[in-house]
């Protein structure tokens, strides 16, 4: 009898336990279907890159490799606004006394998520790499990716800084061990030569 009362114990309270997980998120559903549609609009975060712009450019010679040689380029910059601002490509070309770039971003916002995805190709493959994802926190965007380099999977970070002056900044990174560390290795700063048109 006493084993009977236990156990019917027991399950009451295993009901009452598994009640607990399912009653948690209707309560918090409206909490966060409220913070979402608060969440900070993104859509005009790369305004600042309209318009036309001097680039300097430094690569590091040899990635992943423990390289501190740096290559430096120099060369122009063209964004302009597709879908009134929530796309924008950009056409990038440089050049150096070791080779030339010719590059093109594809930048498309997607209002659902606040999310950006960069698309970055070069002239001499041809082909889209894998979207950077992500968006702008108090002044500054990071963006990330999974890719290959050289056969190894790497995982690649954007960092766009200094986006509030006539000087953007960008940065590149590799991390072969999930994100632990990082190795810059494509630094680029521009100069405004002509405003966004109007």
């Amino acid at each position: 009898m006493i084993q009977l009362k236990s156990w019917t114990l027991t399950i009451l309270t295993c009901g009452t336990l598994a009640l607990l997980p399912a009653a948690v998120p209707l309560r918090a559903a409206p909490e966060a279907a409220a913070a979402a549609a608060h969440e900070r609009d993104g859509a005009h975060d790369f305004d600042f890159e309209l318009g036309s712009w001097n680039i300097h450019l430094k690569r590091l010679a040899h990635r992943l490799s423990g390289s501190h040689e740096w290559i430096a380029f120099d060369g122009t910059s063209v964004t302009r606004k597709v879908w009134d601002g929530r796309s924008q490509l950009e056409e990038f070309e440089t050049d150096s006394g070791s080779g030339h770039i010719e590059g093109l971003t594809l930048r498309l916002y997607n209002p659902s998520t606040h999310e950006w995805r960069l698309y970055w190709a070069n002239s001499k493959v041809g082909i889209m790499d894998p979207p950077q994802v992500g968006r702008f926190r108090n002044g500054v965007g990071e963006f990330y990716a999974t890719d290959t380099y050289e056969g190894r999977t790497v995982l690649v970070r954007f960092v766009w800084s200094k986006t509030d002056t006539a000087s953007p900044h960008f940065e590149q990174s590799y991390s072969v061990d999930g994100g632990k560390t990082w190795e810059v290795n494509w630094i680029t700063d521009q100069t405004r030569t002509a405003p966004p048109p109007g």
